[in-house]
């Protein structure tokens, strides 16, 4: 496939292979077992490979597309050799990435007639949701425009100071109020602050977790529908972030706020830490919805626009 041809920018793409180093080598270790002594892709060698893609938290759908993908090579060619089974595999998940992820973005950018744009930014605490919406700021700052924070998590104090320091780091401007507050109501003077201040981008924060009483699908709504009275088409984005070192608990949360809010893109984070990098194709895979960041590292510029191609090289480089 000629797009494994692209040449990319090294530094970006030497954070990404080494983020995904030990995704790779456990997937590749436990691929090499599967074919040892084998010539040929047979019966054997399927149900092996099924087990390794299941098992790196590809998922069980995603795994039995791509199985079935191998067979329909495999039939075609009756002696398809173990040895080809990974430019396969890379082929075939590239394919199925492909369905969902334009895969040519490598830089931050927002729509040119989308202005202020407006992300709001959902997600369970402890994927790293803060610190997404920090490194995000940080890339449009640095891509020249204008940034503003919006802390609508007013349900938890420290989600609210994390902002802070965050904003103070990229040095941009917060808009807050005391915990506790209502969050649409931050959200609200976060894109008045925004629009008054001619932002490009404005980012808002909400609650991963709700207090018993209050539905998160209800808030979430609310929040959304207090923006659009100062912006008709907010949020433009809404980002959901996974914790990707969780494997298959991302695909239980993937469902939980696909199921809250209308869900358009997803960050995917702590990929660095994890042999379960398999988990970004088959989440969006499964769920429909295009990867647009992920997350290879601890440092601030270690949040990536999500390229399918660099991705898929990555993996099976």
């Amino acid at each position: 496939m000629s797009f494994f041809k692209k040449i990319f920018s090294s530094e970006k793409k030497e954070t990404l292979d080494k983020g995904l180093e030990k995704s790779k080598s456990t997937f590749f270790d436990k691929l090499s077992k599967a074919v040892a002594g084998k010539s040929k892709v047979d019966d054997d060698v399927l149900d092996n490979l099924e087990e390794i893609l299941v098992s790196s938290d590809v998922g069980v759908n995603t795994t039995l597309k791509i199985i079935d993908r191998i067979e329909a090579r495999v039939e075609q060619d009756k002696y398809l050799g173990t040895t080809e089974l990974n430019k396969i595999l890379r082929e075939e998940i590239a394919g199925l990435l492909s369905e969902t992820n334009s895969g040519e973005e490598t830089e931050y950018t927002i729509p040119a007639n989308k202005k202020p744009y407006v992300l709001m930014v959902v997600g369970v605490n402890g994927v790293g949701k803060t610190t997404t919406i920090g490194k995000l700021a940080y890339q449009f700052k640095k891509n020249g425009f204008k940034v503003v924070l919006g802390a609508a998590d007013t349900f938890r104090a420290a989600a609210i100071d994390q902002l802070q320091v965050w904003a103070d780091r990229v040095d941009v401007p917060i808009v807050k109020q005391d915990m506790g507050s209502d969050p649409a109501s931050v959200a609200f003077d976060a894109l008045q602050s925004g629009v008054s201040q001619n932002a490009d981008v404005i980012i808002i924060d909400t609650a991963g977790r709700l207090h018993n009483k209050v539905n998160l699908m209800n808030e979430l709504t609310k929040v959304k529908r207090v923006m659009q009275k100062v912006i008709g088409d907010a949020p433009h984005d809404v980002l959901l972030v996974l914790d990707g070192s969780t494997g298959q608990n991302a695909f239980e949360q993937a469902k939980q706020f696909t199921a809250a809010t209308e869900v358009t893109s997803l960050a995917v984070t702590k990929l660095d830490g994890t042999a379960k990098g398999g988990v970004v194709i088959g989440i969006s895979d499964q769920f429909k919805i295009p990867v647009k960041y992920i997350g290879v590292g601890e440092g601030i510029e270690d949040l990536q626009v999500f390229n399918k191609y660099e991705f898929v090289d990555s993996f099976f480089k």
